[in-house]
């Protein structure tokens, strides 16, 4: 029998369809990171995102590699990770030194785009594992994933690393271009270099496909016919098998622990640890301050802001208007922000209109009051400049990565951090370090290379120190003025940084409400000598850079940074860094630096390049910058704070 009409059949069609898959797409809960720190099986990606701002850490045992991956999510369609690992039976190199004995060591990044999103059709994405390194781990892929209830389903293609299935065919590619065909072998040389004639080319393709099955909430199943190509650069054994399965355990939201049984050569281990600051991170409770009788309206006011740690500094008033002059560190939230000026406004019982200036070091970060407000409205109340004292100690953990005389280097550290506010813009700020428990004793291997100066590839020396006591990391004096508008300077010297003390102007010119900035920086630099006390060695520079600072608050936010000038080892050259910030602090960001030393002359890893972020752990924000291999060219200042991020600090771009 013919229907006329199918609109009853479609429409409950699609209602089931939009139902069953919700269970998988990209969930936080039921995905997890594969071996490569990728969302994905085992070893074979998926076409699943974690939401922007997660992050997580992957820690994978196998044979013969062990690896360490930290992935980030800067935006929902993108996710991007770098690995270091440590290739068993395989030496670190062919020279006659002694620690060319060891294991090889290789350090690498990894990059996922969403194509589609999951809908009537799978979702689609196509990403690189390896994207600028030796080429152990160089592979491409595309790949779809489907939905059903607590199924969740994976097909895609692999080239490279993931082109060993025995199911190979022709790479359709090439119909588009003969040169698909031919893909390079071996690594970039010097390492670090991208290769884009490598991607999505060989003769062959491999098909790949895999499932996982999460039963109820704390366990995932995980199946997948594994392409992975055998021996391969990484001396993987020949497959007993085509598949590889395991099963993952959900000890909380945050942690899991992974089983696998790969190709049946082996049982790996996986250890997961992934965050989402928007599910971790409380939402900030108004507190109300206590008050009395007495108190009229303006004390009440200013007890309330300062209980929620904003500082009044002025209260001005027309006859419709109150003017607030604020000053505050502690939130980068312009949204909470004016939330509790809200909230402290209504407790205290005042109605009218607020207009509000926001100081951050006695720079002005919001302005809102002008010149018309200034002339026509009188002073209720002003404060003394303001001093005080600030200090927060906290434990950290200092990681260090991809040295020749061990896979992981770390220390427990007991950090204290203590502002001085000598006035609203003279600050003298410590960092001071306690070494609970490292493991820095036997590092020794000297760095191979070192020009044009040694200024970072010495860090052994100062690590080696660090269980002797209280150390010093910073004992820095800022000075800030605002000598006219849109023109900011901050004087700095003393201790600057762990490795280096100096004094140093920084100029600014930032206007409100527009998303560029130019700044100017000239420091004399003198370096530390390695028992992290006052004393200084023989090395000293003047450096100067200049930047030009640029926000995008479009459909994809995001900071862009170009610096030019002279760094800390007297190479010329210039800076190009993105990142991506988050209203609650959490920072993303990639750099690279090229200058006038050559590839031949850097050595291994080609030019100075790396990754930062600022992320939250148990409540505790981390900020780290971790660079493949430490070299000395294109090295800068690890600077305390910039007039550039003082003056943003309120207007993050999520």
């Amino acid at each position: 029998m013919k229907i006329k009409n199918n609109k009853f059949i479609k429409k409950p069609l699609l209602l089931f369809l939009g139902v069953i898959n919700l269970s998988f797409a990209d969930s936080f809960i039921n995905n997890t990171y594969n071996n490569h720190g990728t969302v994905g099986l085992i070893n074979m990606p998926s076409a699943r995102f974690y939401n922007e701002e997660v992050h997580g850490i992957t820690i994978y045992d196998g044979t013969p590699d062990q690896k360490i991956t930290l992935t980030a999510s800067p935006y929902n369609w993108l996710e991007a990770s770098f690995f270091y690992t440590r290739i068993q039976d395989k030496p670190y190199c062919e020279l006659n030194y002694e620690f060319c004995e060891q294991s090889a060591k290789d350090k690498g990044f990894n990059i996922k785009l969403r194509l589609k999103e999951e809908g009537l059709l799978p979702a689609v994405a196509i990403g690189i594992y390896d994207i600028a390194g030796t080429g152990y781990y160089s592979s491409e892929y595309i790949v779809g994933s489907y939905g059903i209830n607590n199924l969740d389903l994976h097909f895609g293609l692999g080239w490279g690393l993931l082109n060993g299935s025995d199911n190979q065919f022709k790479n359709p590619l090439g119909s588009l271009n003969d040169q698909f065909f031919s893909r390079p072998t071996g690594g970039s040389g010097y390492g670090g270099q991208f290769q884009p004639e490598r991607y999505f080319s060989d003769k062959t393709v491999s098909p790949f496909y895999g499932l996982s099955y999460a039963i109820g909430e704390k366990i995932l199943l995980q199946f997948e016919y594994d392409s992975t190509l055998a021996p391969g650069n990484i001396g993987y054994e020949i497959p007993n098998e085509d598949y590889s399965y395991g099963v993952e355990y959900k000890i909380s939201d945050s942690f899991t622990i992974g089983l696998s049984n790969e190709r049946g050569n082996y049982t790996s281990l996986r250890f997961v640890y992934k965050n989402d600051p928007k599910r971790s991170i409380k939402k900030y409770e108004y507190k109300e301050a206590k008050t009395n009788e007495n108190d009229n309206k303006y004390v009440k006011l200013i007890k309330n802001l300062e209980e929620n740690n904003i500082g009044v500094n002025k209260i001005t008033e027309t006859s419709r208007s109150l003017g607030l002059e604020l000053t505050q560190f502690f939130h980068s939230d312009i949204k909470l922000v004016e939330q509790i000026i809200k909230e402290a406004s209504r407790d205290a019982g005042i109605q009218k209109e607020v207009k509000k200036d926001i100081k951050i070091a006695d720079l002005d970060s919001v302005v809102e009051i002008d010149d018309v407000f200034k002339r026509n409205a009188k002073t209720i109340y002003e404060r003394d400049p303001r001093q005080g004292i600030n200090t927060f100690t906290r434990a950290t953990f200092r990681p260090f990565i991809a040295s020749r005389e061990e896979f992981f280097k770390g220390a427990f550290v007991l950090e204290n951090d203590t502002e001085f506010v000598l006035r609203d813009n003279l600050f003298f700020n410590t960092n001071l370090k306690y070494s609970l428990a490292d493991n820095f004793d036997d590092l020794s291997y000297p760095p191979v290379n070192t020009y044009p100066a040694q200024v970072r590839s010495d860090i052994k020396k100062y690590l080696r120190n660090y269980d002797r006591g209280i150390l010093i990391g910073r004992a820095q004096l800022d000075y800030h003025i605002t000598p006219k508008k849109n023109h900011h300077v901050m004087i700095s010297g003393g201790i600057l940084e762990d490795m280096f003390s100096g004094v140093g102007v920084e100029y600014l010119y930032h206007k409100q409400n527009t998303n560029y900035s130019v700044g100017l920086e000239v420091f004399d630099v003198y370096k530390r000598d390695y028992d992290w006390g006052l004393g200084l060695l023989d090395y000293k520079n003047t450096m100067a850079t200049a930047t030009l600072y640029y926000r995008n608050y479009g459909s994809i936010p995001f900071d862009m940074r170009l610096t030019a000038g002279e760094y800390l080892a007297g190479d010329v050259g210039s800076t190009i860094e993105f990142s991506r910030s988050y209203t609650n602090g959490v920072q993303f960001g990639v750099f690279a630096t090229f200058t006038d030393v050559s590839r031949e002359q850097f050595g291994e890893g080609s030019f100075d390049k790396g990754i930062f972020f600022n992320i939250p752990i148990y409540g505790n924000f981390i900020n780290y910058t971790w660079k493949p291999l430490t070299k000395d060219p294109g090295a800068t200042l690890a600077r305390r704070t910039t007039l550039q991020g003082l003056l943003v600090r309120l207007r993050p771009i999520n």
